[in-house]
């Protein structure tokens, strides 16, 4: 079993911190939208709370767009333009998690510091990172100043539907938090890619020697 190094301290950082402030959104979100059931701070501290963290992410998120734009790390999210081939991979990778990683099976993505996302994982920081969580922020920003961006809003539909927006990609980081977890723990153990997120080392196995020519 040998190591890479994939996960810069930057990134590391960028992580936890980003999960905090996730789970800080969430927890205040949903005090703020259920009033009614859920009575567990004050409703204006949840609404500052919730307000603050959120300027905070988005920050955040500026750090790690900033790393990755000026990092030669940023292939790591280029997308693959071949259709054909992102299929095949996606569904070897499915195929892995559905039945080969239950029997033994290697996964047929082999991870290195400029390559750390399979198919599947690429595509969905792809649609979460540059479409979802920027799109959260636009929406979040507009309901934080109702007054302010009353024209903008106007434009785009209304108050109904920028809150409906809101409301249904915070329902998909809610489930998205509770899948992710699951996923770290599909390393060759439980808390492989856990450490990794930690120590920056990923454990890969050590490919096969190729096997002497023929005499």
């Amino acid at each position: 079993m040998g190591k890479l190094y994939v996960n810069p301290l930057p990134v590391r950082i960028w992580h936890w911190a980003n999960a905090i402030l996730f789970l800080v959104l969430v927890a205040t979100g949903v005090q703020i939208r259920y009033l009614d059931l859920f009575d567990v701070i004050p409703f204006r501290t949840a609404v500052t709370v919730h307000n603050w963290t959120a300027f905070a992410l988005i920050g955040n998120f500026f750090i790690w767009l900033l790393f990755y734009l000026f990092s030669d790390r940023n292939r790591a999210y280029h997308p693959e333009f071949n259709i054909i081939k992102l299929a095949r991979m996606s569904f070897a990778q499915m195929k892995y998690y559905g039945w080969g990683m239950f029997v033994g099976e290697h996964s047929p993505h082999h991870m290195d510091p400029y390559d750390k996302f399979n198919p599947l994982q690429r595509t969905l920081y792809q649609i979460l990172m540059l479409f979802l969580l920027p799109l959260q922020f636009v929406t979040g920003v507009l309901l934080w100043d109702i007054k302010r961006f009353s024209g903008f809003i106007e434009m785009i539909g209304g108050v109904r539907v920028v809150d409906t927006v809101h409301v249904l990609i915070f329902i998909f980081f809610v489930f998205y938090l509770f899948i992710h977890p699951y996923l770290a723990t599909l390393g060759h153990t439980p808390m492989a890619h856990i450490k990794a997120m930690v120590t920056g080392y990923e454990e890969v196995e050590d490919e096969a020697p190729a096997a002497a020519p023929a005499a």
